[in-house]
């Protein structure tokens, strides 16, 4: 028997999930192709809340889908703005140094959020609109930080600036609220093996109508993620080379079941499913890496261990004597912290195991805590939370 992971992604993955990704060996260029790769596409639109985008799946993974968005919407040379408060988004800056663009890089804390203020002063004095694309991470996987999108989008607004906003969803899409059109997001990444709870192997991205109109200005190199190649297929219900057909299928039911539950019950879930690992990280008298409430993660919190402790052991000591995978802690805090998941296919219940494991192998290697102690403060807070909803008689 396998235990539950507790991993920010890959995230576990639903029996319905594994029957549909498992087809025998199907045509990609008959008919029947098309029947998986139009509703997954579709099935994507809903979920990002994207009425006008156009959607894109590559045999991939978010790495991939960064690419994506940089290379089909950027030139050699031009300016973007992004900021680095953690190891995703500083990964999403070297990769644009990588494709010889210039990065205005915005330095701040991992525990931080996005400068929303010190993005806003930046274009505003970019008078000539050098700037050409902000690069935001929605959800920083390696410090359990969120970032408003919405307030970057008003920054952008406030100075009628004419950069494309390019964010990065992979850890988010599909736990947490998304609003592609409402926020005018021109560009959304994702991958398939977190929120839509797959397996690695799919990058999904989504181009806006404003980013769609700047593809042919576009001159950095693509042919893998060339998404005119890929648009050109889809219009016959095909793809310019050999797609993962197992794992379309398995998107295309992926967002059937996320639609089926009620995106808002999907998100309410991952609220109330965080919430209660940050009870239990209170009563446990330890402190999250981000910074303040308003910046908690609903799909992964990190949790900060007492000084001079090296919070690698805790994972290690829980995969090898509780079987039970926790996340590793990256970049400039590592060492410092580990990463509880909380995201995909998960409920409460599931999420108590992890709790109790984390406490075990906390209390093996010496963090004085107490056993039972996060669990007994999860459990509280998910009896109140659905006390409304199952009222007991008495």
């Amino acid at each position: 028997m396998q235990n539950p992971v507790f991993i920010p992604g890959p995230t576990n993955i639903p029996d319905v999930l594994r029957r549909a990704i498992d087809l025998s060996t199907l045509d990609h260029r008959s008919p029947a192709f098309k029947e998986i790769l139009h509703p997954a596409l579709a099935g994507v639109k809903n979920v990002l809340k994207a009425s006008d985008a156009e959607v894109f799946v590559f045999p991939s993974t978010g790495t991939g889908g960064w690419e994506t968005a940089i290379t089909n919407t950027l030139s050699s040379g031009e300016k973007v703005l992004a900021a680095r408060h953690g190891m995703f988004s500083h990964r999403w800056i070297d990769m644009c140094h990588r494709h010889r663009l210039a990065v205005e890089v915005v330095e701040a804390p991992w525990g931080a959020g996005v400068p929303v203020e010190r993005f806003e002063e930046i274009l505003k004095a970019d008078k000539s609109h050098l700037i050409k694309a902000v690069l935001v991470t929605h959800n920083e996987t390696a410090t359990g930080v969120r970032s408003d999108i919405a307030a970057v989008r008003r920054a952008l607004d406030a100075a009628g600036h004419s950069a494309l906003l390019l964010v990065d969803g992979v850890s988010s899409i599909g736990c947490m609220d998304f609003r592609m059109d409402e926020w005018a997001v021109d560009v959304a990444v994702t991958g398939s093996q977190k929120g839509f709870m797959l397996p690695v192997g799919l990058a999904i991205v989504a181009f806006s109508r404003r980013a769609i109109a700047a593809i042919e200005q576009a001159d950095l190199p693509r042919t893998f993620f060339d998404v005119r190649d890929m648009a050109r297929s889809y219009a016959n219900g095909a793809y310019p080379y050999t797609p993962a057909v197992g794992l379309l299928n398995g998107l295309k039911v992926s967002a059937e079941m996320l639609m089926a539950e009620g995106l808002e019950n999907v998100f309410a879930r991952h609220r109330r499913i965080a919430s209660g690992v940050r009870a239990a990280v209170a009563a446990w008298g330890l402190e999250l890496c981000a910074a303040e409430p308003s910046l908690y993660s609903e799909t992964v919190s990190a949790i900060r261990t007492p000084s001079g402790f090296d919070a690698n052991t805790i994972i290690s000591h829980a995969a090898q004597k509780y079987d039970v995978a926790f996340g590793v802690s990256l970049g400039e805090v590592a060492g410092k912290l580990f990463r509880i998941g909380h995201l995909g296919s998960l409920t409460d219940v599931m999420m108590l195991s992890g709790l109790a494991a984390a406490e075990m192998a906390m209390a093996d290697v010496g963090i004085p805590i107490r056993l039972g102690s996060g669990v007994a403060a999860a459990q509280d807070h998910y009896r109140a939370a659905h006390a409304d909803r199952y009222k007991v008689a008495a």
